[in-house]
């Protein structure tokens, strides 16, 4: 696909988390090719390059950040970096995520499902909240899952401590990714900076690779043949990311690039704000009035 020299993104910049392979690479790629400056982020430099010079080699125009985003150090750094080199932001992807069948814990102590599918993101888009604004009409658009409709916050057990099931704490992750993403379209509300969340379909990638439940390694072989392709996956966040017709919806779920009904859970308000102020805690922001301000962006050391 090669890209559109004034095409519809042209002169917008777009932030993909996640962009080194599956839908995180099609989605930079496409957006791209509508003429789109690009950022990727991966957790390793090869891998990211790589990704980098395929969508360059397409005529694309792509930055490269590296960052394990399940650290929140790491999260922090990639922010400060993205701050210094984007002058813009018009549409933040967050589109990185993982699935682990046994329980890891992060650098920081947390349980990694959680770390990198919700808090993360969370905290990503409030340090780069105040360049979103500036740019704005800009976009936050979530990557969530139709998993969110079998999760729940459970706040006795946020962290799988005393139980651990891989696929309980996938579904809670991508749940906290539709009430994140809820409430940020609230909180944003008159701002110009929309927040929505999707369903990618089920795709056909390595997702869930590193550490696979037996599900996954004795069906997945026989299913890829049904499943969507990266580039069929990445097209409602394509369309989220950039459809004219979007640019004042915010606070919506879709899927194949339509709005969809989510969760009864998802529009619960009350554990949409305690989720957040949950979160804010855990990752040592400040949440009174509205979203957290990102700190003014120190020095490079």
């Amino acid at each position: 696909m090669k890209p559109i020299r004034g095409g519809p993104l042209a002169g917008r910049t777009v932030l993909v988390t996640g962009g080194t392979g599956g839908i995180g690479k099609a989605t930079a790629a496409g957006l791209a090719a509508m003429g789109a400056r690009v950022a990727i982020t991966g957790r390793d430099r090869d891998r990211t390059e790589a990704a980098a010079r395929e969508i360059r080699a397409a005529g694309g125009l792509v930055d490269v950040f590296v960052a394990d985003l399940s650290a929140q150090s790491e999260v922090r750094r990639l922010a400060e970096e993205v701050l210094h080199t984007l002058v813009r932001i018009d549409v933040l992807v967050n589109n990185v995520g993982g699935y682990w069948n046994p329980r890891h814990e992060t650098a920081d102590g947390l349980e990694r499902t959680f770390a990198l599918n919700h808090l993360a993101p969370f905290l990503l888009t409030h340090l780069l909240l105040d360049r979103l604004t500036q740019s704005a009409p800009a976009r936050v658009v979530t990557v969530s899952s139709n998993a969110q409709a079998q999760g729940r916050i459970d706040f006795d057990d946020l962290q799988g401590v005393r139980s651990y099931s891989g696929a309980r704490a996938y579904s809670q992750s991508k749940l906290a990714n539709v009430l994140f993403s809820y409430e940020l379209a609230r909180r944003l509300h008159g701002t110009s900076v929309t927040a929505n969340a999707l369903h990618p379909g089920v795709v056909s990638t390595s997702f869930g690779a590193e550490d696979p439940a037996t599900v996954q390694r004795v069906l997945i072989p026989f299913l890829r043949h049904f499943m969507k392709t990266p580039a069929e996956g990445a097209a409602t966040s394509i369309h989220l990311a950039s459809a004219p017709a979007l640019e004042q919806v915010s606070g919506r779920f879709f899927a194949d690039s339509k709005p969809k009904t989510s969760s009864q859970r998802s529009y619960d308000q009350a554990t949409a704000a305690r989720l957040w102020q949950v979160s804010a805690d855990l990752v040592g922001l400040t949440t009174a009035g509205g979203p957290p301000s990102p700190p003014r962006l120190a020095p490079k050391i």
